[in-house]
């Protein structure tokens, strides 16, 4: 393997070697072109993609740090913004600002309401916010930047949080409750009137993180398919949160927050009146904001439009509908709940058949699988691109079920073995800070990925953190046992 780069070059390599370079370097990466992977990227084919492309290079250099300096980046930002709103049956009074991506909407969710709690409700000290359990992550990764405390409200066995549950953790340290449409793990829109009503009850927001479905699930629901009323038709709902750069397929990185009205919003914006460079306004998280994600995004709503949204819609549902189906057909598995958009998981019905030894043999055949924990399952955000494996991937699946159950063997071995350990380890603050070692070394000086003795039978996937991670659990457990 070519060693790092820990020095600039004497001289400037010349740009055609140093492009050619950086092709082979992308040649290991996930395949996502041919539909290989199932997350990460959301991708409408190459003509779309060189449209955004030139989009994105217009306005490369630009800068949406200063508004007044590039006008055309706040009439970008503000007409996403608009036509967002729009799209959420909002009114006009509805405002919000663009992001860099979903987990800055959702960090500045959290800080915008625990500030307006601070202005309403001073005495609170230790605020706290009541979220479902499949939330995503960003809203942990919010409380300990934010010091707002995340409480987490059990699921039902339809994997939708459990409003009553919620009803009970709310206490008057609550400053916010959370919902997902839908949640990234299982796929499932959150019960948003019940809790909007409860919201309301108590006199506190609540904040939809629509990330994922927000540019799917209004198109979803005018195709006639049902979808739990969750944007701002929904009195009670004061914020939601969607990224373009997910199913508005604009370039990376593109999302958007919007809140009922402007008092809700000034406490998102940050101030400083007395720094000796001037007076600094910031409207969200970052600093410099890069104008070719505003203007792409721009472009890429303009560019297909309401009818382009559904067409899409219709498209990535009937794809959607044919995968769940033909996972169904396989007697082993069974997908989780009833997801109403392109989002799910899917898990095993008989212990004989380990979900994630098949996720091994489903790597070996060149798919890209991600994993989920609690419960044990395999998950899929589908995109038009996968029209055209489909077949493919439910041949290559019934294929690596049927040898998972020849083989049962295979739970103690590989992957499935790493990920069944970290799954089921107890101590989770073990876990944390060993994922914190595992960043160490892979953010440190050597910028690494950590080396584990491997031990017998266990094929690691140097991309794959989970497994490295139980292979140093699994180092640390048998030095316990000599």
């Amino acid at each position: 393997m070519e060693e790092p780069v820990k020095r600039l070059p004497q001289t400037g390599i010349d740009r055609d070697e140093i492009l050619k370079r950086m092709g082979e370097y992308g040649a290991t990466d996930a395949d996502w072109r041919e539909a290989r992977t199932w997350s990460l990227v959301y991708y409408l084919g190459e003509k779309h993609t060189a449209f955004l492309k030139k989009a994105y290079s217009l306005f490369f250099s630009e800068n949406a740090l200063n508004p007044m300096a590039f006008k055309s980046l706040k009439r970008f930002e503000s007409e996403v913004v608009r036509m967002t709103a729009t799209m959420l049956n909002g009114d006009s009074r509805v405002v919000g600002t663009m992001t860099s991506c979903g987990t800055e909407s959702c960090l500045l969710a959290v800080k915008t309401y625990r500030d307006l709690a601070r202005a309403k409700r001073p005495w609170i000290r230790k605020p706290e916010m009541v979220v479902p359990e499949s939330v995503h992550v960003a809203w942990e990764k919010g409380a300990e930047y934010f010091d707002v405390k995340a409480i987490h409200a059990p699921l039902t066995k339809d994997f939708q949080v459990n409003v009553n549950a919620v009803r009970k953790l709310i206490n008057r340290n609550t400053v916010l409750i959370g919902a997902s449409a839908p949640s990234y793990p299982h796929g499932m829109v959150d019960p948003i009137p019940e809790l909007a009503a409860l919201a309301r009850e108590k006199n506190l927001p609540l904040h939809v993180d629509s990330c994922l479905g927000g540019f799917l699930l209004p198109f979803v629901e005018k195709l006639g398919y049902p979808v739990v009323p969750f944007d701002f038709r929904v009195p009670g709902v004061t914020s939601i949160s969607a990224d373009v750069h997910k199913y508005g397929f604009a370039a990376k990185g593109a999302s958007v927050i919007l809140y009922r009205d402007m008092r809700i919003l000034r406490h998102q914006f940050f101030v400083y009146e007395n720094w000796p460079g001037g007076i600094f306004i910031s409207p969200a998280l970052l600093g410099t904001r890069p104008g070719g994600a505003i203007a792409a995004a721009w472009a890429a709503m303009m560019a297909i439009g309401e009818s382009g949204y559904l067409d899409n819609a219709k498209r990535i549902l009937d794809i959607t509908r044919k995968l769940i189906d033909g996972i169904n057909t396989i007697p082993e598995l069974y997908v989780l709940g009833n997801p109403p958009m392109s989002v799910f998981a899917y898990a095993s019905r008989q212990k004989d058949v380990n979900i994630y030894a098949v996720a091994d043999q489903m790597e070996k055949k060149g798919w890209h699988v991600d994993r989920l924990h609690r419960p044990e399952a395999l998950h899929a955000i589908v995109m038009p691109a996968h029209e055209n494996i489909l077949g493919r991937y439910l041949d290559d699946l019934r294929e690596s079920v049927d040898y998972v159950k020849k083989n049962p063997e295979l739970a103690t071995k590989g992957g499935a073995a790493m990920y069944g350990m970290i799954s089921q380890i107890p101590l989770r603050g073990m876990v944390k800070s060993n994922v914190l070692k595992l960043m160490e070394d892979m953010y440190g000086s050597e910028a690494r990925l950590p080396e584990f003795d491997e031990p017998e039978g266990v094929e690691a996937r140097p991309a794959d953190l989970t497994t490295r991670l139980a292979m140093g659990f699994l180092k640390i457990r048998n030095r316990f046992r000599k």
